[in-house]
Protein backbone atom coordinates (compact mmCIF):
# COMPACT_ATOMS: atom_id res chain seq x y z
CA UNK A 1 0.00 0.00 0.00
CA UNK A 2 1.05 3.35 -0.83
CA UNK A 3 0.52 6.67 0.61
CA UNK A 4 0.80 10.08 -0.73
CA UNK A 5 2.77 12.70 0.83
CA UNK A 6 0.48 15.61 2.23
CA UNK A 7 0.14 18.61 -0.32
CA UNK A 8 1.08 21.86 0.61
CA UNK A 9 -0.20 24.91 -1.24
CA UNK A 10 1.87 28.14 -1.47
CA UNK A 11 -0.18 30.76 1.00
CA UNK A 12 -1.75 33.36 -0.79
CA UNK A 13 -1.14 37.13 -0.84
CA UNK A 14 -3.59 38.74 1.76
CA UNK A 15 -3.13 42.06 -0.20
CA UNK A 16 -4.98 40.16 -3.38
CA UNK A 17 -7.80 38.66 -1.03
CA UNK A 18 -8.18 42.44 0.16
CA UNK A 19 -7.88 43.97 -3.52
CA UNK A 20 -10.20 40.95 -4.97
CA UNK A 21 -12.66 41.61 -2.11
CA UNK A 22 -12.69 45.48 -2.28
CA UNK A 23 -13.47 45.26 -6.05
CA UNK A 24 -14.97 42.41 -7.49
CA UNK A 25 -16.46 41.00 -3.39
CA UNK A 26 -20.39 40.87 -4.87
CA UNK A 27 -19.30 38.63 -7.40
CA UNK A 28 -17.84 36.46 -4.77
CA UNK A 29 -14.19 36.16 -6.92
CA UNK A 30 -12.04 36.76 -3.32
CA UNK A 31 -14.12 33.88 -1.82
CA UNK A 32 -13.31 31.49 -4.95
CA UNK A 33 -9.37 32.71 -4.50
CA UNK A 34 -9.04 31.73 -1.10
CA UNK A 35 -10.65 28.31 -1.65
CA UNK A 36 -14.20 29.11 0.23
CA UNK A 37 -16.09 28.44 -2.61
CA UNK A 38 -19.50 27.54 -1.03
CA UNK A 39 -19.08 31.51 0.20
CA UNK A 40 -18.25 32.31 -3.44
CA UNK A 41 -20.97 30.70 -4.78
CA UNK A 42 -23.92 31.97 -1.59
CA UNK A 43 -22.82 35.74 -2.81
CA UNK A 44 -22.97 35.26 -6.76
CA UNK A 45 -26.39 33.61 -6.20
CA UNK A 46 -27.74 36.32 -3.84
CA UNK A 47 -26.56 39.42 -6.67
CA UNK A 48 -27.91 37.26 -9.52
CA UNK A 49 -30.94 35.47 -8.37
CA UNK A 50 -32.63 38.38 -6.38
CA UNK A 51 -30.32 41.36 -6.15
CA UNK A 52 -30.04 40.94 -2.21
CA UNK A 53 -26.16 41.09 -2.86
CA UNK A 54 -26.32 44.85 -4.02
CA UNK A 55 -26.88 45.46 -0.18
CA UNK A 56 -25.83 42.20 1.47
CA UNK A 57 -22.46 41.36 -0.32
CA UNK A 58 -20.64 44.79 0.21
CA UNK A 59 -21.48 44.76 3.89
CA UNK A 60 -20.29 41.11 4.15
CA UNK A 61 -17.34 41.63 2.10
CA UNK A 62 -15.58 44.72 4.42
CA UNK A 63 -16.35 42.07 7.42
CA UNK A 64 -14.51 39.52 5.61
CA UNK A 65 -11.25 41.48 4.40
CA UNK A 66 -10.95 42.28 8.22
CA UNK A 67 -11.70 39.04 9.32
CA UNK A 68 -10.41 36.49 7.19
CA UNK A 69 -6.97 35.45 7.60
CA UNK A 70 -6.57 32.16 6.34
CA UNK A 71 -7.64 30.18 3.30
CA UNK A 72 -10.03 27.27 3.17
CA UNK A 73 -6.87 25.05 3.76
CA UNK A 74 -6.34 27.18 7.12
CA UNK A 75 -2.78 28.51 6.14
CA UNK A 76 -2.21 31.97 6.50
CA UNK A 77 -2.28 34.71 4.13
CA UNK A 78 0.94 36.48 3.47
Amino acid sequence: MTESAPTTTAPKSRMAYILLAFFLGSLGIHNFYSGHKKHGFIKLGLLVACGLGLIANPIWCIIEMITVTKDADGVNFN
